[in-house]
């Protein structure tokens, strides 16, 4: 509706010469950009730029954004000196603007067709802490002067609110609705199968919550390409921003030219998650932390193994809606450690004893070594031991015991709070440390072992051996292991690098 692409870059930085630097950028990847003036550090930096814009501007359809406080923005000037920036805007080449529904409204149509009435107009409304009330009543206010364009934005704080903002939005033709917030990020994404989606990605600095930023909302999801015919497949937990799941399973749909996107659910109440599957066209899930025992009540059938372990990694949706689910934790581990451990006969510590440690047990007492687990939750860690037919090893025993590998199953140390660490190095008398959380790769429990010159072993192989046979259940098709194994290392080199520059 606004320009040629229906992912608007979004251009904010305080300095004019980096909203420039962004707005070069941005036009490399998108012909439609906005251009959020209000972050610019004041009126002298807001002139600047758009004097360089009216030099040379970009071969794209521009939407300017000079957004005050009072509606979200930064903007503190007056609403007359707001409208002079948006003129001026237009005069340097962009053909929108985006002009809030709190200053629209002090204004009289009549001002607005004299002042901006070459460009086009878009009201928006943005409601930051909640869904309002009555949609119809928003939109109505905000179309009552007939401008080419309105939008709502709304904080979603579940898969239905986000559903309810879309098939709102899905009514009229001339309307652009966002969800914001973190738990509806997914919904942005696959608002883009609609005709009228729209989503807004920021080259470098997020302007609402729940924001992709652009390159990775088109190299990672591949979002430019969504269709209705796209299969959805995606990753639930709480928290869930740590998960590489989406590099990893996108690289794969990628390098088989498949139609189909992986997205990362935040979600809070299973429930939600469950009664959105269908009406998202979701075909396949991981599942981590808290839910992996949880969705075992929403299943119609579950692998023998799965069951017997008593978590859940995996779930395929089958053509009757049903959930069937699956663990590939288990596989993961043992193709992890086997290349290391000679596991028969070996002692090994489980520190944990969630769904994770549930797999790694049972993956550990098939291979034939003897599971020793250790927890905070006595409970639950009899529960596993006595299912596997292993024992229980107190805290205050751990640096009077030997093992010859011990595995961290619990998310403890995992990004972004990496300087925690489930045990201390008295605790480490072993010859191997596996720490089954890939993010960081070097989290402090293995640096903890490293110092005592105890072998290490990343997280990452485990996530992609089990990505890749979650990968395989979904499509029923070889995976391309290579091409998913570099996604996931790239994307955990360039974190690196970006950790030691700050």
């Amino acid at each position: 509706m606004i320009g040629p692409d229906k992912i608007c870059a979004v251009v904010a930085a305080a300095g004019a010469e980096s909203m420039w630097r962004q707005l070069v950028s941005a036009a490399k990847e998108s012909r439609t950009i906005e251009l959020r003036l209000d972050w610019l550090a004041d009126d002298q930096e807001i002139s600047r730029f758009l004097a360089k814009l009216a030099g040379k501007p970009p071969n794209a359809t521009m939407l300017a954004t000079c957004r005050r406080r009072s509606a979200g923005g930064r903007y503190r000037g007056s609403i007359a000196k707001q409208l002079v920036h948006l003129t001026d805007a237009l005069r340097a080449g962009c053909a929108w603007y985006d002009l809030e529904v709190e200053s629209a409204s002090l204004c009289p149509p009549e001002l607005l067709d004299v002042v901006l009435g070459q460009g086009r107009r878009l009201v928006s409304a943005h409601f930051f802490k909640a869904m309002p009330p009555s949609l119809s009543k928003v939109a109505a206010k905000l179309e009552r002067d007939k401008p080419d364009g309105v939008k709502i934005a709304a904080r979603c704080d579940s898969l239905r609110e986000c559903r309810k903002l879309a098939d709102f939005g899905r009514k009229r033709k001339n309307l652009i609705v966002i969800p914001m917030g973190d738990i509806a990020l997914p919904a942005r994404i696959l608002g883009l199968r609609e005709n009228n989606g729209f989503a807004y990605a920021p080259v470098e600095n997020a302007t609402a919550p729940g924001q992709v930023d652009l390159h990775e909302l088109r190299e990672v999801y591949r979002a430019a390409s969504l269709s209705q015919k796209t299969r959805v497949y995606g990753v639930i937990g709480n928290p869930i921003g740590h998960s590489l799941s989406p590099e990893l399973h996108n690289a794969g749909f990628a390098a088989r030219d498949m139609d189909a996107i992986y997205l990362p659910f935040l979600i809070e109440r299973l429930a939600d998650f469950v009664e959105s599957i269908h009406p998202l066209g979701i075909k396949g899930f991981s599942v981590t932390i808290p839910h992996k025992e949880r969705i075992l009540d929403h299943l119609a059938g579950c692998d023998p193994l799965a069951r017997q372990i008593g978590a859940v990694n995996t779930v395929a949706v089958r053509g009757d809606g049903k959930l069937y689910g699956y663990n590939t934790d288990y596989v993961g581990v043992l193709e992890t450690l086997k290349k290391r451990v000679r596991l028969r006969g070996s002692r090994v510590l489980i520190v944990g004893a969630g769904g994770a440690a549930r797999a790694v047990a049972f993956a550990l007492a098939k291979a034939g070594a003897s599971v020793c687990i250790c927890a905070r939750r006595q409970k639950k860690a009899r529960v596993i031991a006595q299912a596997v037919g292993g024992t229980l090893v107190d805290w205050d025993r751990l640096p009077h015991e030997f093992f010859d590998a011990i595995v961290n199953a619990t998310p403890v140390g995992m990004h972004p709070l990496t300087d925690a660490s489930p045990l201390e190095a008295r605790d480490l008398n072993c010859r191997l440390v596996f720490d089954t959380i890939y993010r960081p790769r070097m989290t402090k429990l293995l640096q903890l072992a490293e110092r005592r010159g105890i072998e290490t072993v990343s997280g990452v192989e485990m996530f992609v051996a089990q990505g890749v046979a979650q990968w395989e259940i979904w499509t029923r098709k070889r995976a391309p292991v290579e091409a998913m194994r570099r996604a996931v290392f790239a994307a955990l080199r360039n974190e690196e690098k970006l950790q030691k520059t700050k």
